[in-house]
């Protein structure tokens, strides 16, 4: 096992200390020479690193703070891949766009993957044979290879200036891009401006033709290269894009699928010639299409979408959002949509991905939350209710299993129960219209008539159990020669105060203990005589 400490801490399994190439300069690190030397031995050892034989699937969240749909269901099709053919499922953070670093966006990502069972392989806390698995703590890992290929070609220095580089005019096909000047400098007046001091960044050099890659959801995909821009590779601070920092990392690391949203379908012919300039091995490609709020916009945490946190802390389980997330844009075929994960290894399929959008649907999320809170256990149920049980009910001595078990056959979220049981807690007021029931043969007389008889016998009660209520309750409706209903519909009203409640009379009465459900009971009676 091979592991990996801070940035220039190199340990068991790294060929070359990343220290070496690097001075420390407060936050960070700049590098020693701006004039690399290409040292042929450092890049085969960095090829001897990459792992094969296997298959290796990598998720690259930016640490921006949450963790959105799109994003946990790139995880889990990632993870899924990786898990159904054997192979390693490994985490690296993207984090070199620092102005969209958050504190605790890292933790969030970790916090995530373990909520939802996705165990990664390797990654920043656990090390691994191809670390670093955080960005920043690669750059000049990627500073050397922008230079081998410039070596190779495959890029070159610019020095232009930020605006001088945006206003360019567009080409005949009216495509708005870089016009490539720096890359027809001689060597003679790179090597002066390098002199002077100039700074500069290193864009890719675009070849005349055209590019075509395969992608296996939306098959082969042919582009003129004159339609793509010499983008950036290495931004003038020496951070890599992440247009550059992918590829080398992909490729170091032995990634074999890449499982990214469509919206990156465009840049993919820029991948691919990178690859091909450095005469590497091109991954199989997995774009997925977006999630979608509605027919015409995507999720967005800005238009209040909910993220993953936001769906837990609403009440929704893990195993539930994430058996819902694996339906939005993938089919298994045939008519079962219960999947826990073990079962999404088995059957999941690339093939099944669909090309168009998947519009996320709150109300299918809730069917899919019941289904999953009816087939827990009562006291696995019993341990996710209980916090929002007590949110409401404060008595020590009332019986919250007896609770969960007429909660879990009638809930929806965990964030539902506390309106559904509060009139535990107390009685609400309520009007005795609700005692008219035309099913169970029930009117404001009759329901009076129920009571006076209900109240003598639960006094009479001796040891209160369910079991002794139940018994002596329909013990009573035999006694008055009266539909189940006619009793326990007006009793159910006195206990509770609401037409509508989760279990019935007898739960209700034997959850509140002898003491309440006597004095609702004589609050029933006096309200209704």
């Amino acid at each position: 096992m091979f592991e990996y400490g801070s940035v220039g801490e190199a340990k068991a399994g790294c060929p070359l200390p990343i220290k070496s190439l690097y001075k420390s300069e407060g936050y960070g690190f700049t590098i020693m020479d701006s004039s690399i030397n290409i040292n042929d031995k450092w890049f085969e050892e960095m090829e001897r690193r990459i792992p094969v034989g296997e298959v290796r699937t990598r998720f690259a969240p930016s640490p921006t703070g949450y963790m959105h749909v799109g994003n946990l269901r790139t995880a889990l099709y990632t993870y899924l891949i990786a898990r159904k053919y054997g192979g390693k499922f490994i985490l690296r953070i993207e984090d070199t766009d620092q102005e969209r670093y958050i504190e605790g966006a890292i933790d969030v990502i970790y916090n995530t993957l373990k909520s939802c069972g996705l165990q990664h392989d390797e990654g920043p806390d656990i090390g691994g044979p191809v670390g670093p698995y955080i960005q920043t703590e690669r750059r000049e890992i990627y500073r050397r290879y922008a230079e081998l290929l410039i070596k190779k070609g495959g890029a070159y220095r610019c020095f232009c200036e930020k605006d001088e580089s945006e206003e360019n005019p567009s080409d005949e096909k009216g495509i708005k891009k870089y016009d490539g000047r720096c890359s027809r400098l001689s060597e003679e007046e790179v090597n002066r401006l390098l002199a002077e001091g100039r700074p500069y960044v290193i864009r890719q050099k675009i070849p005349p033709g055209t590019t075509t890659f395969t992608d296996m959801v939306y098959g082969e995909i042919t582009v003129d290269n004159e339609t793509l821009d010499d983008n950036v590779l290495i931004k003038s601070d020496g951070l890599p894009t992440y247009n550059f920092a992918n590829v080398i990392d992909d490729h170091l690391m032995g990634i074999t699928h890449v499982v990214r949203g469509s919206e990156y379908l465009s840049s993919t012919p820029k991948y691919n010639l990178l690859y091909k300039a450095f005469g590497w091995e091109i991954p199989k490609y997995i774009h997925c299409a977006p999630v979608m709020r509605d027919a015409h916009n995507k999720m967005s945490k800005r238009h209040g979408d909910p993220s993953y946190e936001d769906l837990i802390k609403l009440g929704y389980l893990s195993d539930a959002i994430l058996n819902y997330v694996a339906l939005l844009g993938w089919s298994p075929g045939g008519e079962r949509e219960i999947f826990r994960l073990p079962e999404l290894v088995e059957v999941f399929d690339i093939s099944g991905i669909s090309k168009s959008p998947a519009i996320f649907d709150i109300a299918k999320l809730n069917h899919f939350n019941s289904e999953y809170i009816r087939s827990m256990s009562l006291e696995d149920f019993h341990s996710a209710a209980l916090p929002y049980i007590r949110e409401v009910v404060e008595r020590p001595d009332i019986d919250t299993m007896a609770i969960a078990e007429i909660l879990q056959p009638r809930c929806e979220k965990l964030t539902d129960i506390p309106e559904k049981i509060d009139f535990l807690a107390k009685l609400p007021e309520y009007d005795t219209s609700l005692y008219v029931h035309k099913k169970s043969k029930t009117d404001e007389k009759i329901s009076l008539e129920m009571l006076n008889a209900a109240l003598p016998v639960i006094e009479g009660i001796g040891g209160w159990t369910r079991e002794n209520v139940h018994k002596a309750l329909f013990e009573l409706v035999e006694k008055l020669g009266v539909k189940n209903a006619t009793l326990l519909w007006p009793l159910r009203i006195a206990l509770a105060g609401k037409e509508v409640t989760p279990g019935g009379a007898v739960e209700i009465c034997y959850i509140l203990g002898k003491d309440e459900a006597i004095k609702r009971v004589q609050r029933g009676i006096k309200k209704l005589s």
